[in-house]
């Protein structure tokens, strides 16, 4: 995972996980959880749809962390 980036797209609430490669199939894994592959089957990103929602108690928990600090 080291050569994973991590994007976040506020407006539309996507955080986005992806390393170079040309996406050639996307499979949803979950509602709002999708996987980009190569043509050789391998990974190249990871799409999280309403990524604030679904990180909401870790994103909670992370802020009081900070603030203590």
């Amino acid at each position: 995972m080291d050569d994973f980036k991590v994007f976040y797209d506020e407006e539309e609430d996507i955080l986005y996980l992806a390393k170079e490669g040309e996406e050639a199939e996307v499979v949803e894994i979950s509602p709002g959880v999708n996987m980009e592959l190569d043509s050789n089957g391998n990974l190249i990103g990871v799409e999280l749809f309403k990524a604030s929602r679904m990180f909401k108690n870790v994103l909670k928990s992370m802020e009081k962390k900070l603030q203590v600090a």
